[in-house]
């Protein structure tokens, strides 16, 4: 059977643009993944591997006028969006550079022989060596962040893996675009350009998850795709690791004493998360517990004002429009669901923000209403009115795991006072990260953040985003009474290569 044509869509039609490649063969996936394996010594030289991601960086920058355009016109993000988006993609390419050049994440820790110690300790020398090829599947709603230069790609490469992205279907140009870049800055240090992979199509996502040169994966998605790899992955004969982003909710508690203390303040605030990027962020609130009574009904209020003046807008593609609708249409049938402002169609290929009312109480035990509790991609949330503490308690332990949990506390309960530090005690079990008197949207690039969570927002412990997420790409392994002319320059005394470590239980740096 011939390869399908792959088209650049433009969103803001659902016109096809141009042709910019054909869907990979399983034949063409195994060429793409060999190649790749073939330059994983290139990567070996750290000093090199740095260079080459910085250089990756500057030439993204170079080329910022033409991607930016591109990306504009496959998803309709907007230049100043989609600007913004690329800075922080070459930021991190040169955030993992600088990682690279440090060099703690080798973890490298020596034990030199104890006959004292019960049992005796041999000579011990531990550090990490890179898994090998890693699968990248690219996201929808960050065309640089998530994608082929993305946090994936870049931490993989950072920790000496080369990559075989699989593009997403919604910026296909952009992707060999930015393949391109990256390659070219590979030659520059004398890498072999299949050190970064590019791969259309959905049978090739999927040969690529089967590849038995394939060491592991990274994904952010939906819960249905994620899920069918990550069981791929499991099921391999050899499985590897799954690092899957797949769905969050990112509920939001306000307490009574914070929306009579700020009902206006918060109710703007949440319009404004919920409707970034037409709702297309994976840490947007869809979920937000607000009281009963006046000062609930402030803030109800703050919503309206806020959410109705907000532009209708373009999602990411027409599969996308089509499910945003009939998922609010079907919410909105259930019983008790009110919408103060009616999300749904805008235009003929728009969307307009709005939000959802609900009692608590109906989401406190299973039922219909447990379709309210499933994220719903775009630009809409649903307003829980509780009645008391034990109504939150209720909905939150019925919530799955999330990105993101957020409290909107007054200033005596930031202070230490009321139930503030129960409630932060009630969310943490529930998110990767949790918020107090802000909002979820915009994940900082920065060494301490995480980007993960109890499944379903992710698949494992790890992060995505932060200078951690080397770590999914990396293995220990130790060597025991192994002479020291045998040993990596990593594991040696005179430590040559003057790499932070643990040496007989000191730490050094």
């Amino acid at each position: 059977m011939a390869a399908a044509p792959v088209w650049s869509v433009d969103p803001r039609t659902g016109k096809q643009r141009e042709q910019v490649a054909v869907e990979a063969t399983a034949q063409e996936v195994d060429a793409v993944v060999r190649a790749a394996h073939t330059t994983r010594d290139a990567l070996a030289d750290r000093t090199v591997r740095a260079a080459f991601l910085r250089t990756a960086a500057d030439r993204l920058e170079a080329a910022k006028e033409q991607l930016v355009e591109v990306a504009d016109a496959e998803t309709a993000l907007g230049p100043v969006r989609l600007t913004g988006e690329l800075a922080r993609t070459c930021y991190q390419l040169r955030a993992f550079a600088g990682i690279v050049d440090e060099g703690a994440f080798l973890d490298v820790v020596i034990n030199h022989p104890d006959d004292t110690a019960t049992p005796p300790v041999p000579d011990l020398r531990r550090y990490k060596v890179p898994l090998g090829v890693v699968a990248v599947y690219s996201a929808s709603n960050f065309p640089f962040a998530f994608s082929v230069a993305g946090g994936d790609t870049a931490s993989a490469l950072a920790a000496g893996c080369p990559v075989v992205v699989k593009a997403h279907p919604d910026h296909p140009a952009l992707s060999e675009l930015v393949a391109h870049v990256l390659r070219s800055a590979a030659a520059e240090h004398g890498i072999d350009q299949a050190v970064v992979g590019l791969v259309h199509g959905f049978e090739a996502g999927v040969e690529l998850i089967k590849h038995p040169l394939v060491a592991a994966a990274g994904f952010t998605g939906s819960v249905r795709g994620g899920r069918a790899l990550f069981d791929a992955a499991a099921a391999r004969p050899v499985p590897i690791p799954f690092h899957g982003e797949l769905g969050s909710l990112n509920p939001v508690v306000v307490t009574e004493a914070a929306a009579a203390e700020r009902a206006e303040e918060i109710g703007a605030g949440l319009a404004g998360s919920m409707t970034l990027g037409v709702g297309q962020f994976c840490v947007k609130p869809g979920l937000v517990l607000v009281p009963s009574g006046a000062a609930g009904d402030g803030l109800v209020k703050s919503l309206t004002d806020a959410v109705s003046d907000t532009d209708a807008g373009v999602l990411l593609d027409h599969r996308m429009r089509d499910n945003f609708i009939a998922g609010v249409a079907e919410r909105t049938r259930l019983p008790e669901v009110d919408s103060p402002v009616t999300p749904g169609a805008g235009g003929e290929h728009t969307v307009s923000a709005g939000f959802l009312t609900v009692p608590a109480a109906r989401l406190a035990d299973e039922g219909e209403h447990d379709l309210l509790l499933e994220e719903c991609f775009g630009p809409v949330t649903v307003v829980a009115r509780y009645a008391s503490d034990s109504e939150v308690k209720a909905v939150l332990s019925r919530l799955p795991g999330n990105l993101t949990a957020t409290v909107q506390l007054s200033g005596e309960e930031a202070a230490g006072e009321g139930r503030g530090a129960e409630i932060l005690a009630e969310l943490t079990p529930l998110a990767g990260r949790v918020l107090v008197n802000g909002w979820p949207t915009g994940v900082a690039v920065a060494p301490a953040q995480h980007h993960g969570g109890p499944y379903p927002a992710t698949t494992s412990t790890s992060t995505s985003v932060g200078g951690t997420a080397i770590e999914r790409w990396l293995r220990p392994v130790v060597y025991q009474a192994a002479p020291e002319a045998l040993l990596p320059p990593e594991l040696r005394d005179d430590n040559p290569l003057g790499l932070p470590r643990r040496f007989n239980n000191h730490l050094e740096r």
